[in-house]
């Protein structure tokens, strides 16, 4: 009898013990879950270390009422209160799990949305680097521009002398420039069509290389109007491509900014001509003329092209590299190829167009609209006061070297500001200030020769006419100067893009040589009555805007085809 109670004592003495370990097991194994989770969100105390115990909890052996409840316990309630507290923990620990699953899944999700947050930055950068590389690449050619437009100036009396040009030899060569450049336009689209735009930056920096080459190896007249017919020709094509190809690159928060660049550049590249021109020869600032076309040459090498040149053409798999290189790896491309895919499959429906198709009812308002702003932009007066600046000055009494210098660093320092501000205020508030600059700055210099010619005032003349060439200088630049070719970029149907950005560039080229070549006579006619008639030009053109340009920020180029022909 006795033996058997000591069994069964012995028996239940065991059962408690497992009991015991089972539930300091499972609770250990708790704590230690519990831990985990507090770890995983709270912050290290001063001495970095994080506690990973929960003090005076259930779960907590080192607890003294813990261990004097155990001790009071008789066997019975032991092994009543271990099974129970081992079915209780089970029950426990599962939702504990699912408890401390979803915290630590929300937690890694914060903690996620923390690095995306602080490394949204960074990754926008990464995914836009392409595109500001393509950019910085293709307003070298820009820059190019630039500097064939202003090589003329420094260098006049130097050529002359060296080679000794008369003066109608000279005025050859100034101004054959501009026909290379009509010629440059005419064919510029339908190069950058069939060869792509890359090809056609190629092929215009080809021309301003040998051109550069000619010039600077130039014995006399003939190899001279050679060389300068080659740069004009670069320059004409460079003046379509270069703000065609960034419009197609860019995103559309981004477009307007960075096609704005292409002015600024040329602004630079005029500015730096007249600036390096009075301390070099002028060979030596022919060959300074190389540089951005070498640059440019060897960057096309690594850029992507046009991806809606690519999508017309039927290259897909280009097209989608191309894109992708240009978003960045992580981007999601599929709804922008998607839409430029459709675009693309719709004008594929539709006949290649010619000129005459541009006349066409569809494609009367986007012609209107690019032509319309080439015509404004140059019949405004803006290559007669800016050929003739220097004149202008002497004529009203500022002296000519200063005004010259003033002019070229406001007109970088205004384009820039223009460029921060074109995707935010949108393009035609700023062509609409710019316009208003416009008829003012005319208005004030005409006040000024008027007031010169009648003896009004004629000690504040010569300031006033100052004030009215550089408000006319700080307008232009801020809008009309650079917006133009934006909209230009970004108004035409990629399938007459070529055809009527060609006819938009020829009419700008064209503007500008009679604007240049008739000013001198509107001068001898009526040095107030020019700049009347120009402030009057400037005045229809914020009608036109008004009524006919639409406003392209923030839309892709496909939107921007469905808003017009809505």
């Amino acid at each position: 009898m006795k033996l058997c109670m000591l069994k069964k004592l012995i028996r239940e003495k065991l059962i408690i013990q497992q009991s015991e370990i089972l539930l300091y097991l499972k609770s250990q194994h708790c704590t230690l879950m519990v831990s985990a989770s507090i770890r995983s969100s709270q912050k290290p105390n001063k001495d970095g270390i994080r506690s990973p115990k929960i003090p005076g909890s259930a779960l907590d052996h080192d607890n003294i009422d813990y261990r004097e409840s155990q001790n009071s316990l008789t066997p019975q309630h032991k092994i009543k209160r271990a099974m129970t507290k081992n079915q209780d923990i089970e029950r426990d620990e599962n939702s504990l799990q699912e408890e401390i699953k979803v915290p630590l899944i929300s937690q890694e999700k914060r903690d996620g949305n923390v690095e995306n947050g602080n490394g949204s930055e960074l990754q926008i950068k990464e995914e836009r680097f392409m595109v500001y590389l393509s950019t910085f690449v293709a307003v070298c050619g820009s820059y190019a521009f630039g500097s064939c437009a202003g090589y003329s100036s420094p260098t006049q009396s130097a050529i002359r002398d060296d080679l000794s040009l008369s003066l109608a030899e000279y005025s050859l060569f100034g101004s054959i420039l501009t026909f290379g450049a009509m010629i440059g336009a005419i064919t510029s689209g339908k190069i950058a069509d069939y060869i792509g735009r890359k090809g056609a930056m190629t092929v215009s920096s080809g021309f301003c290389v040998a051109g550069w080459l000619a010039i600077y190896f130039a014995k006399g007249a003939l190899l001279l109007d050679i060389g300068r017919l080659a740069t004009g020709y670069g320059m004409g094509v460079f003046s379509y491509v270069v703000p065609v190809f960034i419009a197609e690159i860019s995103p559309k928060d981004l477009r307007g900014a960075l096609t704005t660049i292409n002015q600024l550049m040329i602004c630079t590249g005029v500015s730096v001509s007249f600036i390096i021109g009075t301390f070099l020869t002028w060979r030596a600032l022919a060959i300074t003329g190389i540089v951005p076309c070498a640059i440019l040459l060897v960057g096309l090498i690594i850029i992507p092209e046009s991806p809606r040149w690519l999508a017309k053409n039927g290259n897909e798999k280009e097209f989608e590299a191309a894109l992708r290189r240009l978003r960045g790896k992580s981007a999601n491309i599929s709804e922008e190829a998607a839409e430029i895919q459709d675009y693309i499959e719709t004008l594929e429906k539709l006949p290649k167009a010619k000129v005459l198709d541009l006349f066409q009812r569809r494609y009367l308002s986007s012609v209107t609209i690019g032509v319309g702003l080439m015509v404004f932009q140059q019949f405004g007066g803006i290559n007669g006061i800016c050929f003739y600046t220097s004149s202008i000055f002497e004529s009203s009494g500022f002296p000519a070297d200063v005004g010259t210098i003033i002019y070229a660093i406001l007109q970088v320092i205004v384009t820039a500001l223009g460029a921060t501000l074109i995707d935010r205020a949108g393009r035609k508030p700023l062509i609409l200030v710019s316009a208003f600059g416009l008829v003012l700055g005319c208005l004030l210099t005409g006040s000024s020769y008027y007031m010169k010619e009648h003896g009004i005032a004629v000690n504040a003349a010569p300031a006033l006419a100052v004030t009215g060439i550089l408000v006319y200088i700080g307008a232009f630049s801020a809008g009309m100067g650079a917006v133009p070719w934006v909209v230009m970029s970004e108004i035409f149907p990629i399938n007459i893009k070529g055809v009527a950005g060609s006819l938009a560039t020829l009419v700008n080229w064209f503007g500008a040589w009679a604007c240049s070549y008739t000013f001198n006579f509107l001068m001898s006619w009526s040095s107030y009555g020019t700049f009347i008639l120009y402030a009057a030009v400037n005045a229809l053109a914020i009608v036109f805007v008004i009524k006919v340009v639409p406003e392209t920020k923030g839309r892709t180029l496909e939107q921007i085809q469905t808003a017009i022909n809505a």
